[in-house]
């Protein structure tokens, strides 16, 4: 099997020609300087700071390239299902880009590499909540909050399905004219619950669960309305499902990070549809194949991030209920 990399140094190499074996392979490009016009690369790193999109500064873009180019070698089929999800997704509705998503997420659940990753990984015990999900309505103002804060609101089917019910909620009524969106506790959320990975035995009917109790297509529906307010770890799903909010605001301890990639899967709630739409292709697969934190600044600069600000949560005497599950 051919390499499932390539790595083009711009700065000695001609104009590249679109190649068909580029379908099944990373390709990244290396610049000392960022240039315009160019095209057919999932990666582009340059040494200048804050450069235009769709370029991603680093200290050293040669050795960066390397690192990513380890990671590709090692999680081959993660990686090159990353790319192709991302560039089909370009032509594609955000509806049917969660399909696309979905699909192979799903493929990749039943992979060697997720099942090496498991089997690795030290057992957990699941720590589910009576109220995954809270809802206050103050007027036209609906605020929902993820409140499973033991675990850092890790996102667990329950939360999954309860974040649906109080979504729908916002979609029916067109009198809610404002959505907020919080995380109650150290961090907005902590990405998906590890104590349930793997427990699905049949990717098939979990694609089919996934797209049918669709947080993400629900606040694709709601996006103009919705704020979303993080802090702390915004670890996968975390990201993810905020990015689709018409407005984010991030607070200064904000973590952002895609990791899916080092256990051989690919975002799977909805990454590969909200944030190329907010930072672009290219630095959507630099985010899921490096697995590097962003920082908040860089998260603004790039558009991931409307506002740095300290979030404050829902008004203490408003009206609550709960979506349990």
């Amino acid at each position: 099997m051919e390499s499932p990399l390539v790595i083009v140094d711009l700065d000695r190499a001609p104009a590249r020609e679109p190649d068909a074996r580029d379908r099944d392979r990373v390709v990244i490009g290396v610049a000392a300087a960022p240039r315009s016009a160019v095209e057919g690369y999932d990666v582009l790193l340059t040494g200048v700071p804050d450069p235009p999109s769709p370029w991603v500064w680093c200290a050293d873009p040669q050795a960066t390239a390397r690192e990513l180019g380890h990671i590709v070698e090692s999680r081959p089929a993660a990686a090159v299902a990353l790319v192709q999800v991302l560039r089909m997704g370009g032509g594609l509705s955000v509806p049917d880009r969660l399909v696309l998503e979905s699909l192979a997420y799903s493929a990749l659940q039943a992979g060697t590499d997720f099942r090496a990753w498991l089997a690795a990984a030290p057992p957990r015990t699941p720590r589910p909540a009576g109220t995954p999900v809270r809802l206050g309505r103050d007027g036209s103002r609906l605020a929902i909050t993820l409140d499973r804060p033991w675990v850092r609101n890790a996102f667990d089917a329950a939360t999954r399905d309860a974040l649906c019910e109080a979504l729908q909620v916002a979609v029916a009524d067109p009198s809610i004219t404002r959505v907020d969106l919080y995380g109650n506790g150290p961090a907005f959320c902590s990405g998906g619950d590890l104590a349930e990975f793997g427990t699905s035995r049949d990717p098939a009917r979990a694609h089919l669960v996934r797209v049918h109790r669709s947080p993400a297509a629900l606040l694709h529906r709601c996006a103009p309305r919705v704020t979303a307010h993080l802090h702390g770890a915004c670890v996968g799903a975390g990201i993810e499902l905020a990015a689709f909010a018409g407005r984010v605001v991030a607070a200064p301890d904000t973590v952002i990070r895609l990791p899916e990639i080092g256990m051989g899967l690919i975002p799977g709630a909805g990454g590969t549809a909200s944030i190329p739409v907010r930072v672009g292709r290219e630095r959507t697969a630099y985010l899921a194949l490096s697995g590097t934190e962003l920082s908040v600044g860089e998260a603004v600069r790039w558009g991931l991030v409307d506002e740095v600000g300290e979030t404050v949560g829902p008004t203490a005497g408003s009206a609550q209920d709960t979506v349990r599950h």
